[in-house]
């Protein structure tokens, strides 16, 4: 029997995924993706990455899969998780175990080649994330981001970026000089206390308008300020995020995604009930068509052209 590296315990204070989430009163659609999720190890099968700003709980591929059928969700698509660095193992082989039923976002480091990319390809990965977030990253430069690109472009991926609006003045010009389309996390983390026709959030709105983006109406319980929390039966959860989440909605239905952001890495304040945040959806998509674009049609569109949902 071989030794094996000993566990490393959770980082002090973190906030385990809501066990037992409630049923949602809102039926999602035949064929809803959760197009924003992660898989944490298990540990004991798959290492956290030494980098790691954080060490969460085990969240597995079998919970995982268990939360898509609670809610009622049909497909996933899974974005690799900084604990986990650029080892995409648990990633792929959670994308593999699905049976078609989810694909992935990787990590790369810039010397990638051509044979790994396209291993991750037919295992189900379609694009790759881009980090800015400064507490969970040491540094994004530019320069191996900008090689990463010219890689994934021949295989029609696209790119995922995670930012704070803040920087978003600093960040946009590098941005918009990437070859692929891009897909914009948790509505680039707005400061939901400013304005939603204010200056910031205005200036993110334009750069969608403006060239080939995405965005995940996603993570309201990051963004909210005042609430109410996902919890103890809430159903019209962080009223405050509501009116940027509708506001993309209605100006872009045809380029807005959602998911659930499950195991919710890095919370502080509180860990919401899963099933209250599919209940939050009817808030910022009001009707039947804009749901159905949401949740069905465009990541479907994305991630599995030409398959029927």
């Amino acid at each position: 029997m071989t030794d094996r590296t000993p566990l490393s315990p959770k980082t002090p204070g973190w906030l385990d995924w809501y066990q037992n989430p409630s049923r949602p009163t809102f039926r999602l659609p035949p064929g809803a993706v959760d197009a924003h999720c992660h898989v944490f190890g298990p540990q004991a099968d798959f290492a956290f990455a030494p980098e790691r700003r954080y060490t969460p709980c085990d969240a597995g591929k079998e919970e995982l899969f268990a939360l898509r059928d609670h809610l009622g969700v049909a497909r996933n698509v899974i974005v690799q998780a900084t604990c986990h660095g650029a080892d995409n193992s648990a990633m792929v082989d959670a994308v593999r175990a699905s049976e078609g039923r989810a694909r992935g976002i990787a990590t790369v480091r810039p010397d990638v080649g051509e044979s790994e990319l396209r291993e991750l390809d037919a295992a189900g990965v379609r694009g790759v994330r881009f980090n800015f977030v400064r507490r969970l990253v040491d540094a994004s430069p530019q320069d191996d981001l900008r090689l990463i690109a010219k890689k994934i472009a021949p295989l029609g991926w696209h790119i995922v970026l995670y930012f704070e609006s803040a920087d978003l003045p600093d960040l946009e010009d590098f941005f918009t000089s990437l070859p692929t389309a891009l897909v914009v996390d948790h509505m680039g983390r707005p400061d939901v206390t400013r304005p939603v026709d204010g200056p910031e959030f205005s200036r993110f709105l334009r750069f969608v308008e403006n060239n080939d983006v995405w965005v995940k109406v996603t993570c309201p319980e990051r963004l909210s300020v005042t609430g109410p929390a996902a919890l103890d039966g809430e159903r019209r959860p962080y009223t405050d995020v509501v009116p940027f989440g509708r506001r993309i909605v209605d100006e872009f239905p045809n380029r807005v995604l959602w998911g659930t952001d499950w195991p919710h890495p890095n919370l502080t304040d509180h860990m919401p009930d899963d099933g209250l945040l599919v209940d939050y959806l009817p808030q910022v998509a009001v009707t039947a068509e804009q749901r159905h674009k949401l949740l069905v049609d465009n990541p479907m569109h994305l991630y599995w052209p030409g398959e029927a949902a």
